[in-house]
């Protein structure tokens, strides 16, 4: 195109920042795969063949294409768009992700979501998701992901009304053995013993067998409201509860291990804008929501 444009190899090998020789192999060599001539040439002029015409328009289309490409794949640094493909666990992701995904994408309309809601551990890669939430006990395993963190998500011990009203309220943590204490089995919580952290410092208790043993929280939070006994809540399944008034917490100066949710995805960089946006609005959404719990 260029040696085209300007009329001469000369000229378009220096807007080509490479030698006349160079351009008249580089056109040469091309005229070889073609099995066309492009150039007519004298000693004096160069002009293009009929052939030489063609391909140069269609060229010209090609590298406007090209442009266009590299100047939407960069777009996608600085502005979100395109298909947003997020998976997170059940209760976080019902609670938390969905909400703040619809006021998400009313803020960014060129970005359409596809959400998967599921307990076990994608493979980002091989399953295409852009953005895995994950809850974590401490810190997440080694891998080649990316992660960033989204909230610390406390654990705290909750009972009904109707449950402290009949049984009376634990004073100490000792005393939760006069107590029906329903046991929470997850990979993020010990089954058979509470440790406390509180102002006084540590505590601990030893679970006796008790009458309910579950492995999800929210089911845990059913018995609970119905009065069976005092239990363990992350704070995402006992928000809603404990703001109606349906749950309570039992020694609120005490407060359980608890949770940190993250963010995975697959690389820092060059991170998608849509990924990037959506990481820092869950985090600022779910922040808000647990500062303002009052709980």
């Amino acid at each position: 195109m260029r040696v085209a444009e300007a009329g001469s190899f000369t000229a378009g090998a220096e807007q080509s920042d490479v030698t006349t020789a160079q351009a008249s192999r580089f056109i040469s060599d091309l005229e070889v795969h073609l099995r066309t001539r492009l150039f007519n040439r004298t000693t004096r002029r160069i002009a293009l063949t009929d052939a030489g015409n063609r391909y140069l328009r269609r060229s010209k289309v090609i590298l406007a294409l090209v442009d266009a490409s590299e100047a939407e794949a960069g777009e996608a640094r600085t502005s979100p768009a395109g298909v947003l493909r997020i998976h997170a666990p059940l209760s976080f992701g019902q609670i938390y992700v969905v909400p703040a995904l619809t006021r998400y994408l009313e803020n960014y309309p060129l970005v359409r979501a596809e959400v998967t809601l599921s307990q076990r551990f994608p493979d980002l890669l091989d399953e295409g998701f852009d953005v895995s939430l994950q809850v974590a006990s401490t810190h997440l395993p080694d891998s080649a992901l990316v992660s960033a963190k989204i909230c610390r998500m406390p654990t705290v011990l909750c009972a009904s009304p109707k449950y402290i009203e009949s049984r009376g309220a634990p004073r100490s943590v000792s005393e939760l053995h006069q107590h029906t204490c329903l046991q929470l089995v997850t990979p993020h919580f010990p089954v058979d013993r509470w440790r406390f952290e509180g102002r006084d410092g540590a505590a601990e208790i030893e679970l006796r067998p008790g009458k309910l043993r579950v492995n999800s929280a929210d089911a845990l939070a059913v018995s609970l409201v119905e009065g069976f006994g005092i239990g363990p809540l992350p704070m995402l399944s006992a928000l809603s509860a404990l703001q109606s008034g349906a749950l309570v917490r039992v020694l609120p100066e005490h407060e359980l291990p608890g949770t940190t949710v993250y963010a995975t995805y697959l690389s820092r960089e060059y991170l998608d804008a849509k990924i990037r946006t959506w990481i820092a609005f869950l985090r600022e959404f779910v922040t808000t929501a647990l500062s303002t719990s009052h709980v």
